[in-house]
């Protein structure tokens, strides 16, 4: 899956054109907020930007490289970080959710077997045909 992102990376010259518009006005900014802010690794930043709105801007086949680089380095991140984030979602969120249900006793789902009702069915009150609930669901 992660190798089809990779070989499906669009490298057209409208592409290549937004990457180095994008990217270099970003880097551009940054080069000049640092710049604003007297802090002497501006030039590391704005320069680059730069070079990278000229190219983009005029040659943008010239960046075919870099972007390349840049969007297989942007999937492997995203491959990586969505893994990170679930399993820090489950850890973090899921697990205490669960020890604390435990605890007080919650069951979430009647995993019991109960050999006396003659059916597990859940029968609910019936309520009175109201159309007007089937218009707005929600």
């Amino acid at each position: 899956m992660l190798r089809e992102e990779l070989k499906s990376i669009n490298s057209s010259k409208a592409e290549l054109r937004k990457f180095g518009l994008t990217v270099g006005a970003a880097l551009a900014a940054l080069g000049g907020i640092f710049f604003w802010l007297k802090k002497p690794f501006y030039p590391y930043l704005l320069y680059p930007g730069m070079a990278l709105i000229a190219l983009g801007w005029l040659l943008p086949g010239i960046l075919k490289p870099l972007q390349r680089f840049w969007m297989a380095f942007a999937v492997i991140m995203g491959w990586l970080m969505s893994r990170v984030i679930l399993i820090l979602l489950y850890y973090l969120v899921l697990t205490p959710v669960a020890l604390i249900a435990r605890v007080v006793g919650k069951r979430f789902l009647e995993l019991k077997w109960d050999r006396s009702p003659n059916s597990y069915w859940n029968y609910r009150e019936k309520q009175p045909a109201d159309k007007s609930g089937y218009e707005k669901q929600f």
